[in-house]
C-alpha cells in the first residue's frame, strides 16, 4: 500500500499522521465488517481517503457537518479528521444505521484523537439535523439524496454528493421532482466523476 506524504495530501504533519492511523484501522477491521471491498483496499489512499479529501476541499465553513451513510468513515471521518485541524468550530455527525459500521467509527474517532458524533439510526427516521453541510457518498441516487437534503440541510446549506460516471443521467431524473442549483466539480481521483455541490433544494 503506498502511503502519500503530507505534502502530497497538502495536510500537517500531525493530520497526516490521523489520517494513517484511520488507514490502519480499516485495515484492521476490514476483513471482519466489510468497511470497503477487498478490491479497493489496496487502492484504499487514492478511492477512498484522498476522494474525501476532496470533499472537504469543497466545502465552505459551517457550524454543523452531517455525513450521510458514513460507512467505513467516507467522506465523514476522513473530513472530520481534517477540520480537527484546520476548521475546529465545526460539529460532525456522522450517521450510519448498521451497529457494526457505528461501532467502528466512535472506535476510529476515538483513536485519531477527534470530536465526531456517531448516530446509529436510519436517516429516515431522524428528526432534521439542520446542518449547515451535508455529505453522502455511494449512499443512494440523487433523487434520494435530495430528499434527504430537503430534510436535513439547513436554508442556505450546501449538499456535497460525490458521483460516477452517470451522474448527467442522474441529475435528468432528480430533475423531475428536485428543483436545485449546483456545480459539478471534476473528481481528482476519477477523471469520469464529479463531485456535485448542491444548494436551493425544493420540491418541483
Amino acid at each position: 500500500m503506498t502511503v502519500p506524504d503530507a505534502n502530497a495530501l497538502n495536510v500537517s504533519r500531525e493530520t497526516s499522521e490521523r489520517l494513517r492511523t484511520f488507514a490502519n484501522l480499516v485495515h484492521k477491521w476490514n476483513p471482519r465488517i466489510n468497511l470497503v471491498s477487498k478490491r479497493s483496499l489496496d487502492d484504499l489512499w487514492v478511492r477512498h481517503i484522498v476522494d474525501s479529501i476532496q470533499v472537504f476541499r469543497n466545502a465552505h465553513t459551517g457550524d454543523l457537518w452531517a455525513d450521510l451513510g458514513s460507512g467505513g468513515g467516507f467522506p465523514g471521518l476522513i473530513c472530520a479528521i481534517l477540520a480537527a485541524e484546520e476548521q475546529p468550530e465545526t460539529k460532525f455527525i456522522c450517521v450510519e444505521s448498521d451497529q457494526r459500521k457505528s461501532a467502528f467509527l466512535r472506535s476510529a474517532a476515538r483513536e485519531c484523537g477527534i470530536e465526531c458524533q456517531v448516530i446509529s439510526e436510519r436517516i429516515e427516521h431522524l428528526d432534521s439535523l439542520d446542518a449547515d453541510i451535508l455529505s453522502a457518498r455511494a449512499l443512494t441516487d440523487l433523487t434520494g439524496l435530495l430528499g434527504f437534503a430537503e430534510r436535513h440541510l439547513k436554508p442556505g446549506g450546501t449538499a456535497l454528493f460525490p458521483k460516477g460516471a452517470n451522474w448527467k443521467k442522474e441529475m435528468q431524473e432528480a430533475a423531475k421532482q428536485w428543483n436545485f442549483s449546483y456545480d459539478a466539480v471534476t473528481s481528482l481521483t476519477e477523471p469520469q466523476a464529479v463531485l456535485l455541490k448542491i444548494t436551493g433544494v425544493t420540491r418541483v
